[in-house]
């Protein structure tokens, strides 16, 4: 939690007024019960109304200047913990942002979801209470002691046995509820990974009627949550009742010792009501303490929460090289024609926490210009090859070199700036389909727009669509066809006009007549890029320069159709599933 308060370094000014103003508006009230105790000795008892009159106004003017101040205090400390959230938050998803897809898949979204939202807003709520309350309630605590002192030593006495019980209790409760508002944090995370799941996969819950399964599912996280806040609600509850009866206790000791002494006139009928009023004063700002307390306690424990994520450091560091110019045979200005464009050198990769390797000695060489198609079982490694060129994640074994240069040697923007991603699962941004095609290149024209539009045989519909390039998409894109959100995502890709296109499974649900336009288009663009074509679908990589067939993780097989034919089982029988062999 401590390496948060840096997003305070920006506030500086108001991290020291709100409190300076909360404890100038503590000293005037802490000279109430004095004026008090002088409107009743002399006042009073003297019938002195002129007296009574301008101590009242004395209150008021009192009264008055603390308001100005409070309110002062208020604004100071806002301004500081909404700042602070405001960079905290900023920094926070900046960090998220940098996460490969080996953190995403560790830390969890649901639990990203949580320190983005709950999380940082209980760290402001605990950073606002601190800065004007912090300071004020503990000024006021040992103030009062203090003043009490000034009325009657023998009578401060009960303040200075009452006050460190009261700290006892307080501080006790502090550290025992510490770590279990963290457990309700976690729980909440429970609470929001089911409750995003459901709202997800909606309609395939109807499908498979498992309303009744998922309600029991949430009802069973949703009282584990309730528990750990009724057990946590309960232990912070005996703050409040404790200090009640310690306080009270004090006050009737104090008026008890007050009257008998004001019998034998060793003090005066204001001062035991200035001591009252300190008292009071005390059993106040300690309800408002506690109160703190568990706020602050939760932040704390937020506040801790985020600092993990914060931590948490993606395990890849951008190269140095730029794609341009690099002279041993980069895709760009400077190519020389003996090195291929991407290169498997005995490549391995094993997710973080596997058992096992999801790729094996994977070895394969492609020419620039060349179309690749990869094909095999679900769970074969397709998308996990796929996704080792844009480096989303590292390889434990071997090398993956683009130009002849290892792909952990560019910066991953540059790297990643010449690949076009079509990832297997079509995601569309709200906006207006201009703006999802401009998620490849800022600076595309309305002419390369079209022109992507046609390539990817997006242009059919979205010329019935009103407005054209302005039509607004929603969410998600649910206001599309499942396959006119993936024409629109290989549009996204093709703006770019990427040396390297990556199709992985992209066209899954598009007709095979749009299908086999869409590979006939893309083979004809005249920026003749490197092609990786993924696809459950043999008729979609027939004709590709290289095919490689995977299963379980290693290369089954590898060559043109022809040869695999011929020579490698596993396609022979992915190949023959959809193809029979009376009608090939």
């Amino acid at each position: 939690m401590k390496s948060l308060l840096i997003y305070l370094k920006d506030y500086r000014k108001e991290s020291v007024l709100a409190p300076l103003f909360k404890m100038l508006e503590a000293s005037f009230e802490l000279l109430v019960p004095l004026v008090m105790a002088a409107v009743i000795d002399v006042g009073i008892a003297q019938a002195d109304g002129i007296y009574i009159v301008k101590m009242c106004g004395v209150l008021i003017a009192l009264g008055l200047i603390g308001l100005v101040c409070s309110i002062t205090a208020q604004y100071f400390a806002a301004k500081a913990a909404s700042g602070f959230a405001a960079g905290l938050r900023h920094d926070l998803f900046a960090h998220i942002q940098s996460f490969t897809f080996t953190e995403m898949d560790t830390v969890g979204t649901s639990t990203l979801i949580t320190r983005m939202t709950s999380d940082v807003n209980q760290v402001q709520s605990g950073v606002n209470l601190v800065l004007r309350l912090f300071l004020r309630s503990p000024f006021i605590v040992f103030g009062a002691m203090v003043m009490a002192f000034f009325v009657d030593v023998r009578a401060a006495l009960i303040f200075v046995v009452t006050i460190p019980l009261l700290s006892v209790i307080v501080f006790g409760i502090m550290l025992v509820t510490m770590p279990l508002y963290r457990r309700v944090q976690s729980y909440l995370d429970s609470v929001l990974l089911t409750t995003r799941e459901n709202l997800v996969g909606a309609r395939v819950i109807r499908a498979f009627h498992k309303e009744q399964d998922e309600r029991g599912r949430f009802e069973k996280n949703n009282q584990q949550l309730t528990d750990a806040q009724k057990f946590v609600g309960r232990i912070s509850g005996l703050m409040n009742p404790l200090t009640y009866i310690i306080v009270n206790g004090a006050v009737i000791v104090l008026i008890y010792t007050g009257a008998v002494r004001v019998n034998i006139g060793e003090l005066t009928q204001g001062e035991v009501v200035a001591l009252l009023n300190y008292m009071s004063q005390i059993l106040t700002e300690l309800v408002k303490l506690a109160n703190l307390i568990i706020t602050v306690t939760k932040a704390v424990a937020c506040g801790n929460r985020i600092e993990a994520v914060l931590k948490e450091q993606p395990d890849m560091e951008s190269g140095e090289a730029f794609w341009e110019n690099v002279s041993d045979g980069l895709p760009g200005e400077d190519v020389k024609a003996e090195a291929p464009a991407v290169e498997f050198d005995h490549v391995s990769l094993t997710y973080r926490g596997a058992g096992g390797e999801a790729l094996s000695d994977i070895s394969f060489c492609v020419e620039r210009g060349q179309t690749v198609g990869i094909i095999g079982g679900t769970g074969s490694g397709k998308s996990s090859l796929v996704n080792l060129i844009p480096r989303f994640y590292d390889v434990t074994k071997g090398s993956v070199r683009v130009g002849g240069r290892d792909v952990r040697e560019y910066k991953t923007e540059e790297l990643r700036g010449h690949i076009g991603m079509v990832l297997q699962k079509a995601v569309l941004f709200k906006g207006t389909i201009a703006e999802n095609l401009k998620w490849g290149r800022e600076d595309a024209t309305e002419e390369e727009m079209e022109e992507a539009l046609e390539l990817s045989q997006a242009k059919e519909f979205v010329d019935q669509k009103e407005g054209r390039l302005d039509y607004r998409i929603e969410q998600d894109g649910r206001n599309l066809s499942g396959g006119q959100k993936q024409r629109l995502t290989i549009a996204r890709a093709l703006v770019r006009k990427p040396e390297i296109l990556i199709l992985d499974d992209s066209a899954s649900a598009l007709d095979f007549a749009t299908d086999a336009a869409l590979r006939s288009a893309i083979q004809g663009m005249k920026e003749n890029p490197t092609v990786f074509l993924v696809s459950q679908r043999a008729a979609s990589i027939l004709h590709a320069d290289l095919i490689l067939v995977l299963d379980d993780g290693r290369v089954a097989g590898k060559g043109t159709h022809e040869e695999l034919l011929k020579s490698c089982e596993a396609y022979q029988e992915i190949y023959y599933s959809q193809f029979p062999k009376e009608a090939v």
